[in-house]
């Protein structure tokens, strides 16, 4: 009887470790990092990821005899230890096509990361990174507009663009939000925004934050003769309400609106649809990520957030920074921002890329880079992060001694004449300090910023590097 037998059968022995198994090119794969109980197989406890995550319960099933039961079984065909630790192991599971509803992240999740991240036969398990077939990726919308679009709807091109968080965040009444705004925007600043964790409190109603932030945007406009922008934040309890906050965006003139990770997928899907129909610029803040992105050994990578919230369809996503105060190894920050903007990406285990990946001309996101950056650090940001990309200083605008227009016009003028040099073909990263310096000659409000911030950064070991760099660097 086999496969047939009534009672426990290990997951392996069910079919769902299949180190025969050759993907298909419409197989969405995906890598985990296992870390199995004291006693259970590698093997096997891929075996259970890919049961657990598809067709398999704890026994047999006779109902499994009314189903095409192989083709919706996931497979666990490979797994390798990770390099310099005894107790994990990357386990590389295929899935057919037909396990998905098309174009639902919410699905797609339900399946992946469902139920078996508390399985007890796992110490910890990790969601790496996916491969999304062009079979697959084809039924989702993207990002409402992309990179390219967002560039010709604000008319900026060959450089990052820059922006702010008003700060403080909580607190100010409407009128006093709105003069930040106002301040940053004619200061230099191409986008000024609404933190997270603004919504409609009692202190400023979403309304009145909406009516004054925009004033300062015109405001601003009228004075400088480019486009500028507020990211207002829509977030709320029910669709519903968003839906009402994104009309009055829009009836307001604004050419961005703003939505927070902890919404929920289907909630950002619903947006990006609304804002492609609407022609605003969707932005993501990714508000709560870190409880489960940030630990090596338990969560989902980031740069599988990427991919998802790529397929939903946002222009905009917060994806670090490799300098300032928060989380950022280059190198694995460099497979985020690869994975936001590029078309076709190929795996490279120093960026923490284990698949292939087609997006089949899918729009690119721009990538946000905000947390502890400041005007002293442009060249190591344009050297890093490149030109798609946004760099948002908010304490390093709002804090300058001299103002929050003389910030943006420090951040705006490091920025320009870091492109200059860059333009020029000069050595920007190395010469970058001297590049800065001399160009504060020529302004104070520089020169000021350089010398209150020159010297900051954050320097701590990040806690999520790629497993194999050291070994590839050695080698």
């Amino acid at each position: 009887m086999g496969r047939w037998s009534a009672g426990v059968i290990p997951y392996a022995e069910m079919g769902y470790w299949r180190p025969d198994y050759v993907p298909k090119d419409s197989d969405i794969l995906a890598a985990f990092r296992i870390t199995p109980q004291q006693g259970v197989p590698p093997e096997e406890a891929g075996a259970a990821v890919a049961g657990e995550s598809s067709t398999a319960t704890w026994t047999v099933v006779w109902t499994d005899r009314l189903t095409s039961y192989e083709n919706y079984q996931a497979k666990c065909y490979k797994v390798e230890p990770v390099p310099g630790a005894e107790d994990q192991f990357i386990a590389y599971i295929a899935y057919d096509l037909d396990l998905f509803e098309e174009g639902s992240i919410a699905n797609l999740t339900s399946s992946i990361i469902g139920n078996v991240f508390g399985f007890k036969a796992l110490k910890a398990l990790r969601l790496e990174d996916m491969r999304i077939p062009t079979h697959y990726v084809k039924t989702f919308q993207g990002p409402a507009h992309g990179i390219v679009m967002e560039r010709e709807y604000l008319g900026k091109h060959g450089r990052p663009l820059l922006g702010a968080t008003v700060k403080p965040k909580l607190g100010l009444s409407a009128k006093n939000y709105g003069r930040v705004v106002y301040e940053a925007l004619r200061g230099g600043l191409d986008f000024t925004k609404d933190d997270e964790n603004i919504n409609s409190q009692p202190f400023m109603r979403w309304r009145d934050r909406f009516l004054h932030s925009m004033e300062g945007v015109m405001k601003a406009q009228a004075e400088t003769g480019e486009v500028k922008g507020h990211y207002l934040n829509v977030t709320a309890g029910d669709m519903e309400l968003m839906y009402e906050r994104a009309e009055f965006a829009k009836e307001l003139g604004s050419v961005i609106v703003m939505i927070d990770l902890t919404i929920g997928y289907t909630a950002i899907q619903s947006m990006a649809k609304w804002a492609r129909a609407n022609g605003l610029i969707l932005h993501l803040h990714r508000a709560g990520h870190s409880t489960y992105t940030r630990q090596k050994n338990h969560g989902v990578s980031f740069r599988v957030i990427s991919k998802w919230m790529r397929l939903a369809g946002v222009d905009h996503i917060h994806a670090g920074t490799v300098v300032g105060k928060l989380e950022g190894d280059p190198n694995t920050v460099a497979g985020f921002y690869d994975t936001l903007r590029k078309d076709k990406i190929q795996a490279d285990p120093v960026k923490g890329l284990y698949f292939d990946q087609d997006w089949a001309s899918m729009p690119g996101v721009m990538p946000v880079a905000s947390g502890g950056i400041h005007a002293g650090q442009m060249h190591q940001l344009l050297h890093y992060l490149d030109e798609d990309v946004v760099l948002q200083f908010g304490g390093g605008t709002i804090g300058h001694p001299m103002g929050i227009a003389a910030g943006a016009a420090a951040n705006r003028v490091a920025l320009e004449a870091m492109v200059k040099a860059r333009n020029e073909g000069r050595d920007f990263f190395k010469e970058g300090p001297d590049i800065l310096r001399a160009a504060a000659k020529h302004n104070k409000e520089l020169d000021v910023a350089l010398t209150l911030w020159g010297d900051i950064s954050f320097d701590y070991e990040s806690t999520d590097t790629p497993d194999v760099l050291n070994e590839v660097l050695s080698s």
